[in-house]
């Protein structure tokens, strides 16, 4: 088992991407504001287990459904791509209710903010490209980044500032929109290959 540290560097620069942690701070903070607290830990882990039983099971479940990964692949570019010209232009779908620490800690915070649906889909993505071993490191990484800024996501706001998140988030945008085009064109041409 060998780790490849250009492949875990790709991907865990495209999970951080995906799962933009940072430009969810705002989102984060409004959430601790209304449960009064969030569990860190709790969100971490629940999103690590959410991502690494997709990355083994995902393509059983697509199969039960009849699909192959390039054809997810191709639907999940597309969702990235509406989220990354979310990101750029700053259009936001995403609400969130009124709820207590235990459950704002798992919904919407663990899933679906961190453990998406634009998470999984590229995890299955990578999966298509990468060793599952780097993968897997690439998900450790990210989710030690989402503790330590859950943990200081305050601090963080203080620090960044509005204007200083909404331009980190204006780039993760461009990068990921760049991400979603790749991942399209390589698994368009796999499925007319076949």
């Amino acid at each position: 088992m060998t780790l490849n540290f250009k492949e875990i560097a790709t991907a865990t620069m495209v999970l951080f991407a995906v799962i933009d942690i940072v430009g969810s701070i705002p989102i984060i903070i409004g959430l601790r504001e209304k449960a009064g607290h969030i569990n860190s830990g709790k969100a971490s882990i629940i999103a690590a287990v959410v991502m690494v039983v997709f990355l083994f099971l995902g393509e059983s479940i697509l199969h039960l459904i009849g699909v192959n990964v390039n054809e997810f692949a191709v639907a999940g570019s597309l969702i990235l791509f509406f989220i990354a010209l979310e990101m750029i232009l700053g259009v936001t779908l995403f609400k969130e209710g009124d709820t207590s620490p235990d459950l704002a800690s798992i919904f919407p915070l663990a899933f679906p903010l961190l453990a998406g649906p634009g998470s999984l889909t590229t995890l299955l993505s990578l999966r298509a490209e990468y060793a599952i071993q780097n993968i897997i490191v690439a998900i450790i990484v990210n989710i030690i980044v989402i503790y330590v800024v859950l943990k200081t996501s305050g601090k963080l706001q203080r620090f960044l500032g509005k204007n200083g998140i909404a331009v980190i988030q204006k780039i993760f945008g461009v990068i990921l929109l760049a991400i979603a085009v790749k991942l399209f064109t390589s698994n368009i041409q796999e499925l007319f290959n076949h």
